[in-house]
């Protein structure tokens, strides 16, 4: 038997469970990967609620997930590429978020050695996604890119792709995700209102390139001036009807062929924010949902675990209520907490009396004066 991630009605994280299923079996031209990660990306939680069924047309109850890695266990007729114990990764229309899946020969690679299995199972919809988009533009050291969510998986991409082809990117993204945003040379901006006036603030070119991954931000684009050619969006279908802005998408296996082995040369990066296992789906597209992680959550099927384990992740992860509140502790003197390296600590000692009374130290056998401001 097999198991897979379903919901029977629309609505949040909550509807989503998992179903026991028989094994599937392989058509012509297919082969049945067990699977070992899947990627979770924002379109699915808006099919999952229900959101525009005249675009994204789903009767539950209802598979879901597109990317996945694993290892092809059997191969229907006609298959002629890959065989079984073959290491894959790519894509299906829906149903990825399963332990066993069957595939299109035609959706699959073999999986890089370089790429983890969470990487390369979770890097068809951002990666190609990015890479379709990058790839059209013909970007220059004379442009700059806005890309809003810019800390998410297909959002840190771009910015790279972006970036490697010497354009200036600038990012939104929560303020605690300012520093991972940095590392791809992004100027980070907070998410908020006014968009378009920061912008200008920081740009170091006029903004001509737009980047919409979070939504509903297609009028910022507007006030910069930005051609409604250049403006990309994922989810927001008003945008695209009303605005013209132009409707992203995921690319082909050549495009994941492309990606992948940029990823692989190191010349690109895709972190992984978190990996859940099947069973905590709701919590990983809660996760997701927050829009605060930077780079890929991941379902992976399996997650390391033992029989009588005494130590265990905590329903609530630590860092989802520690991360950007202040801890109150006491004053630590550094130079007190560090034994000396030479000496008795003396001289220290007599530094710190005369800070804490205020006193210039003048010159002597002790070695140049100390002023307070010196300290």
């Amino acid at each position: 038997m097999a198991h897979e991630v379903r919901f029977a009605t629309f609505g949040g994280p909550e509807v989503l469970e998992i179903a026991e299923i028989p094994t599937p079996e392989p058509g012509p031209g297919e082969v049945l990967v067990e699977v070992y990660a899947a990627g979770l990306n924002p379109v699915e939680s808006a099919v999952r609620r229900g959101e525009h069924p005249e675009r994204w047309h789903v009767e539950p109850p209802a598979s879901q997930g597109r990317d996945l890695a694993g290892l092809v266990i059997a191969t229907g007729p006609g298959v002629v590429r890959l065989g079984r114990g073959d290491e894959v990764m790519g894509f299906v229309d829906r149903g990825a978020q399963a332990t066993h899946v069957v595939v299109p020969e035609a959706n699959l690679l073999e999986r890089p050695s370089a790429l983890s299995w969470e990487v390369a199972g979770s890097l068809y919809t951002a990666g190609t996604t990015a890479w379709s988009i990058v790839e059209g533009l013909h970007l220059g050291p004379n442009d700059t890119v806005v890309i809003t969510a810019a800390a998410g998986g297909v959002g840190c991409l771009a910015a790279q792709l972006a970036r490697l082809r010497g354009a200036a990117v600038i990012g939104t993204a929560p303020d605690m995700r300012f520093d991972f945003l940095r590392q791809f040379g992004v100027i980070p901006l907070p998410y908020g209102p006014d968009l378009a006036d920061r912008v200008r603030e920081v740009a170091p070119h006029p903004a001509n390139v737009f980047l919409d991954f979070l939504g509903e931000q297609a009028e910022e684009a507007r006030a910069l001036g930005i051609p409604p050619s250049r403006v990309f969006t994922l989810t927001d279908w008003d945008a695209i009807e009303r605005d013209e802005a132009v409707r992203a998408g995921a690319g082909d296996i050549v495009a994941l062929g492309r990606i992948a082995a940029l990823v692989s040369a190191r010349r690109l990066r895709l972190p992984i924010a978190d990996v859940f296992p099947l069973e905590k789906v709701a919590d990983a597209y809660r996760a997701l949902e927050r829009r605060e992680a930077p780079g890929k959550i991941v379902l992976g099927m399996r997650v390391v675990d033992y029989p009588m384990q005494k130590s265990r992740e905590p329903e609530l992860k630590e860092q989802d209520v520690t991360i950007g509140v202040p801890t109150e502790h006491d004053r630590l003197d550094v130079e007190e907490a560090v034994p000396a390296a030479v000496g008795d600590g003396s001289v220290r000692r007599r530094r710190r009396e005369a800070r804490e009374h205020g006193v210039e130290q003048t010159s002597g056998e002790d070695g140049p004066g100390l002023h307070p401001t010196m300290l």
